[in-house]
């Protein structure tokens, strides 16, 4: 049994029909901004995309090479892997539905080489509402998958509460977590985080430069965080976090600075994760960029950061990735006027 409130239940499908501008709209950052003027002389790229999933594409999806050049310039990937990798899906009718989720490694690797993601340099959370949509055997078959693909999870309990990466010269520690799950609560507890308090990270994180949170949570389809993820931010931000990066929202949230931690709170869908017909809104995407200082008197500061909007357009069976600049008519001015509504400074880009 899901642990969602009813009145989530209730507004899911009206919010996911328009997606809600409503909420405190103040305190939040710049979509880009230079932290650390002048920029140190070395820098460590990460890269956080959103929510992936095969639901709206039945095949690889196409992507700008402007998109793909800039995931390719990063040193480090992160995403949320909202499906299971199974071969044949166990929840069938759900699967079909499209309210249980899931992809095959084969689909999975294409997507990835569309997009210009190598699996060397990627990261996945498997701490999501969906991760055992096909049971515990499709939890297991997900794992056994990305080991073969050579990529890295976080957010099981087998990964630990963080996952400690030599990223070039710098120690980033990566600790996912879900607030939601679509299970009974036995079937995730020792498989799936829900571990929110930075206070239990202390012994894994101590030797990291930077400590990042990846969070599942939040309400769906509403551009603003509420007060209480805001709030779940400032402890994350008081115990030590230094980069947040949201998903589950499925659309693009703002970006705040809290002290010296930056948070971006729901980075929208990589990869369509809801129905192949999807309202604009949610068709909007971020790809979060952190340049991470390795010189030795800022070592682990975020020196500049920058949030890429994107939008999945349907080409046939699948979608494409589309930079703003190649967007045309209504639907650019729309956009634009969303990002208008989410950021101090759009115009940035």
């Amino acid at each position: 049994m899901s642990n969602y409130p009813l009145s989530y239940k209730l507004s899911w499908l009206p919010r996911f029909l328009k997606p809600s501008l409503r909420g405190d709209v103040g305190g939040f950052a710049p979509i880009a901004a230079t932290l650390i003027d002048p920029l140190p002389a070395r820098t460590v790229r990460l890269a956080f995309v959103g929510d992936i999933s095969a639901i709206a594409n039945s095949s690889a999806p196409r992507c700008d090479s402007a998109i793909a050049a800039l995931l390719g310039s990063a040193d480090l990937v992160v995403g949320n892997c909202e499906s299971p990798i199974v071969e044949r899906p166990s929840a069938v009718l759900g699967t079909w539905l499209g309210t249980h989720h899931a992809m095959t490694e084969r689909f999975l690797g294409e997507a990835l080489a569309a997009v210009g993601i190598s699996n060397e340099k990627l990261v996945l959370s498997l701490a999501n509402n969906h991760v055992l949509d096909q049971g515990v055997a499709g939890f297991d078959e997900t794992i056994a998958a990305l080991k073969r693909m050579g990529i890295r999870t976080i957010g099981t309990t087998e990964d630990g509460p963080v996952a400690g990466l030599a990223v070039g010269p710098l120690g980033i520690g990566l600790a996912a977590f879900t607030l939601w799950r679509n299970a009974d609560a036995d079937l995730f507890a020792g498989r799936v985080s829900m571990d929110s308090d930075a206070a239990n990270w202390a012994r894994e994180a101590g030797a990291a430069d930077l400590l990042c949170a990846v969070p599942h949570w939040g309400w769906e389809f509403r551009h603003f965080p509420r007060a209480e993820t805001r709030a779940l931010a400032r402890r994350l931000a008081g115990q030590g976090v230094g980069l947040i990066a949201g998903h589950h929202a499925h659309v693009v949230q703002p970006v705040e600075r809290i002290g010296g931690t930056l948070v971006a709170y729901g980075l929208g869908d990589f990869l369509g994760t809801a129905f192949a017909t999807q309202p604009w809104p949610g068709r909007i995407g971020g790809i979060f960029v952190v340049d991470v200082s390795a010189d030795a008197g800022t070592k682990g500061s975020i020196a500049s950061y920058r949030l890429h909007p994107f939008v999945r357009l349907r080409a046939g069976d699948h979608e494409k990735l589309v930079e703003l600049t190649r967007l045309e008519g209504g639907m650019r001015g729309k956009v634009d006027g969303r990002l208008n509504a989410l950021f101090p400074s759009p115009a940035a880009l």
